[in-house]
This record gives structure tokens, sequence and C-alpha cells, in this order.
């Protein structure tokens, strides 16, 4: 899996303890094909993370040049890390009876406008409650966390 190469070690950490949790994880699926706005979905049904490496290389307009670094590299390894903790956080959801974790309330001040934009568009196309978005949103951010969360309530 390409994407792998874009994480830190913690983010590897928290591939590793989804995986413990038996979620499968793949990548670059039709989904990712179907809908080319997002970078990462979660199956409920499934235990399935699938990250759409190719779609947030293409929003972050990733060149694969060795000679020449482009700062834009780094907005994929963003992304990429990013998606992984987002959907990582739905995986905790599931793991807590389907229920987010965090006091919603507190947590929706936290969220930064940037990100207001992407809230809307996932509760408008996927079936994420506003509440579980929120969340997953503002954990993005918080890799500790989420590697925390996941041995706390998946494993």
């Amino acid at each position: 899996m390409e994407f792998i190469i874009f994480l830190s070690k913690l983010d590897k950490e928290i591939l590793d303890l989804l995986i413990k949790a038996n979620y499968i994880v793949e990548e670059n699926k039709i989904e990712c094909l179907l809908n080319k706005e997002i970078k990462g979905l979660h199956n409920f049904v499934e235990n399935k993370i699938i990250i759409c490496t190719e779609n947030a290389k293409r929003k972050t307009n990733y060149r694969n040049e060795k000679k020449r670094p482009n700062e834009n590299n780094f907005k994929t390894e963003l992304a990429i890390r990013k998606a992984l903790r987002h959907e990582a956080t739905h995986a905790i959801q599931k793991c807590n009876n389907n229920r987010t974790v965090g006091d919603i309330k507190n947590l929706e001040g936290k969220l930064h406008q940037s990100k207001r934009k992407s809230l809307e568009f996932s509760t408008s196309n996927f079936s994420g409650t506003y509440a579980k978005e929120v969340e997953a949103y503002i954990l993005e951010d918080k890799p500790k966390k989420v590697a925390k969360w996941i041995r706390k309530y998946c494993l």
C-alpha cells in the first residue's frame, strides 16, 4: 500500500492498532473513483477503512520528483495522515457502541473554520452524523489521542 510511505511513526502505529482491532485497511478502491473529492472512508458494516491515496495526491498537487522536492508533497503527507486519523476515529466510535467518545459541545468550538466546509460535505454526502463528523475532524490533528482511544475502545 503506497499510502504507508506518507505516514509518520505514530500514524503507522494507528494503522497497526486498527489491524489488531480486526479492521481491513485498503487503498484506492472503487469508492475513491466514484467520488474524487474524498481522501478516505469508513465502511461500518465490513470494518473496513479505505484510503484514497490517488485522490489525495491529485488534490494536493503531489509530484514524484526526488531531485527537486516540492513543498506540496508535505501537503500530501498531511492529507493522507489526516484521512487515516479521521477514519480511525469512526472506527473508535463504532467500538464505542456507535457513539462519539468526546463531549461534542466542547469539541465543536475547537473546530477550525477551514474544516467547516468539509464537515458540511461529509454530513450531506455520507451517512455520518454531525456529532461523529465533528469529532473525526477534530481528531485529525490529534494522533496520540486517536491511538490512545483505539487501545481503550477497540482492543
